[in-house]
């Protein structure tokens, strides 16, 4: 699942995408605003994927904007600049937006845009995970990875068919190196959401599927759960008592 935030001035250009969007699960949208000072909050909140950024007198200086979020994440969300000008759309890729769009929105381009995206995220995301002790080398399918326990200086995986494999590294190691379906909710989980099948905030608690196991989440994580709970909502039916 990959996560896109709009930075428009009405929604028009929010609700053009999403229509577009919505035809590829593995979008999902987390809103839009016309506020330089929102959106700077909300990406260091939530970390979308995909930014699409409309230049056309939105926001005052854009392009700050990319530069300032330098400052406090590690890898920033990558941007696609929206816009009538084309002397913008050129600016932007000087800036390191990776595409723009012309307005007004053409479906065609959007879902070009779309697959283009989709493709480069498959090609880069690294299901294969190497755990290393001595000269002993480990191969894991990150698919059939439940979650990771912390257990003081090591990490245990636990898979999909009920074993359980430990590593000589810390937890925060392996976050970092792990496809971006992989949450930290608690200091001592990180948790595969393609496995969560409920989340109860009663008990601060996540099930997974193929064990029995409650899985904790603490408050500090929760945009995490939240992030774990709007992505299974966007694909799921609900029903009310």
């Amino acid at each position: 699942m990959n996560s896109y935030f709009v930075i428009d001035s009405d929604g028009k250009i929010a609700k053009d995408l999403k229509k577009v969007m919505a035809d590829y699960p593995m979008f999902l949208s987390i809103g839009n605003s016309n506020s330089y000072e929102q959106s700077m909050n909300i990406i260091l909140k939530r970390k979308p994927d995909l930014v699409f950024l409309n230049l056309d007198n939105v926001i005052e200086s854009p392009f700050e904007l990319v530069t300032e979020l330098n400052s406090y994440l590690e890898i920033i969300p990558d941007f696609v600049a929206v816009s009538s000008s084309n002397e913008n759309s050129y600016k932007a890729l000087k800036h390191g937006f990776i595409d723009y769009l012309m307005t007004p929105l053409v479906e065609l381009e959007i879902r070009k845009l779309a697959l283009k995206f989709k493709k480069k995220q498959s090609s880069k995301t690294n299901r294969t995970l190497c755990l290393q002790s001595y000269k002993d080398f480990q191969y894991l399918n990150t698919d059939e990875i439940l979650f990771l326990k912390a257990d003081n200086n090591t990490t245990d995986f636990y898979l999909n068919d009920g074993s359980v494999i430990s590593a000589f590294k810390t937890l925060k190691i392996f976050e970092n190196a792990l496809p971006n379906n992989f949450l930290r909710i608690h200091k001592s989980y990180v948790v595969n959401k393609d496995y969560v099948s409920r989340i109860n905030y009663g008990n601060l608690k996540c099930s997974v599927i193929n064990t029995v196991q409650k899985i904790p989440f603490t408050k500090t994580y929760l945009s995490n759960i939240e992030f774990i709970k709007d992505s299974l909502s966007d694909l799921s039916i609900q029903s009310q008592n």
